[in-house]
């Protein structure tokens, strides 16, 4: 083992002491670039070299946007029932149960009101990590409190959304939450209250085809996949390759489908002047 010493070269450090460094210090871009981890949440967890949104939960997005992070929970401790007795891999209490304590979310959406740039907001934000973001009756139901509550005070609505869709464990049950939010955010378009819908990636499914496109503005974060049907059952199904880029946030904005993409790190900036345009 004398050579692991390498005397020669005047290393005597035994391979027993050294020191491997924490896991989660580094990122790398699918591009190949690596950023220091404290410098991506500086940078509002988008890599500088290369402009690359890594993907974020509630409590990213809350940091970023609230001012000084302080914000009300709404809602906080409503968690899924079992309406359908549903099992598959594993019944489906047991699958809520390991989501609750593997993310330490009760849901896919945490609601919160709060202000940005002095401004107050509701925003109601989806965590991809429980369950894939999949719209359940939890998730319906706090969007539709969220926004009770922004009719209540007359406050802005922001929606972040980032799903795979229904959730195939609470199926007709699940479906109904698109009718319900869009029908919430009908009454609040009636009494005047902007409401603002941001589309991260991914945003699929009942969610695209609900409340995610029902916006006064329909906004984007850059390269976010956005659809219905996922691009692979799309192909399957007319037969043909798809366009580059189809179902990118870029893609979509170019057919109309979107207002405008905002880079995550002017976020907070340009929701706040687009509010004090339409409170002015």
């Amino acid at each position: 083992m004398a050579w692991f010493k390498r005397t020669d070269k005047g290393i005597k450090t035994s391979t027993a002491e050294k020191k491997d460094a924490p896991d989660g210090l580094w990122f790398k871009t699918p591009k190949g670039n690596i950023i220091h981890t404290r410098e991506l949440k500086n940078n509002s967890y988008v890599c500088p070299d290369d402009d690359f949104h890594v993907k974020i939960g509630s409590a990213e997005y809350f940091e970023i946007l609230f001012d000084d992070n302080k914000f009300k929970e709404l809602d906080e401790n409503m968690t899924s029932g079992d309406p359908l007795t549903f099992s598959d891999t594993k019944p489906y209490p047991v699958r809520i149960k390991s989501s609750i304590e593997k993310t330490n979310l009760k849901d896919a959406v945490r609601t919160a009101h709060g202000k940005i740039n002095g401004l107050n907001i509701v925003i109601a934000c989806m965590d991809f990590s429980f369950i894939g973001g999949s719209m359940g009756s939890v998730v319906g139901e706090k969007i539709a409190r969220a926004i009770d509550y922004s009719l209540k005070h007359k406050v802005p609505f922001l929606m972040i959304s980032k799903s795979g869709g229904a959730r195939m464990m609470e199926a007709g049950f699940s479906l109904m939450q698109m009718a319900k939010t869009s029908a919430k955010l009908a009454l609040l378009d009636q009494a005047g209250i902007p409401y603002i819908s941001l589309l991260t990636d991914p945003t699929t499914g009942g969610v695209t085809a609900s409340y995610a496109m029902l916006g006064d503005f329909n906004i984007a974060e850059p390269g976010a996949l956005i659809g219905f049907a996922g691009p692979r059952v799309i192909r399957e199904t007319i037969g043909k390759d798809l366009p580059k880029g189809f179902q990118s946030s870029e893609f979509v904005l170019e057919h109309g489908f979107l207002d405008f993409i905002i880079d995550r790190r002017q976020l907070k900036s340009r929701i706040s002047t687009l509010l004090n345009l339409l409170n002015n």
